[in-house]
């Protein structure tokens, strides 16, 4: 992890990477780079997009509540088609783990967080006027 980094570095992530690592990671370094830069890259990226947090925590919920697989197989799974293709590839990398209900309770905290961060994001924008 780099405290350092831009929004654009964030955004350049490879998120179905750090999901594929750090989704069924132990706690350690691949769970932190996911919760850490990959939330906030995740965050920079659906931002850009114009994606409303609750929408991402809605996500969160249906990943909860259905698993990984059933949310990546949804026809939009955030209201903008854009995030949506998005964030479709990141549930992707998730499904092909096979690891489970600990897979997905791991990506719903994650997309929580995520949403966490868009609304940060947000509110300091409208600080900041």
């Amino acid at each position: 992890m780099n405290p350092d980094r831009t929004d654009d570095e964030l955004a350049r992530l490879d998120m179905g990477v750090l999901l594929r690592y750090g989704l069924t990671a132990p706690p350690g370094p691949r769970r932190t780079a996911l919760f850490g830069d990959g939330a906030a890259g995740a965050a920079v990226l659906l931002d850009r997009l114009g994606t409303r947090p609750r929408s991402v925590a809605f996500l969160a919920d249906t990943v909860r509540a259905g698993g990984l697989a059933y949310a990546a197989g949804l026809p939009e799974p955030l209201p903008r088609p854009e995030a949506s293709a998005v964030v479709r590839d990141w549930l992707a990398a998730g499904t092909g783990l096979a690891a489970g209900v600990t897979a997905d309770d791991t990506a719903a905290r994650w997309l929580r967080a995520v949403a966490t961060l868009i609304e940060l994001r947000q509110l300091t924008r409208t600080a900041r006027g």
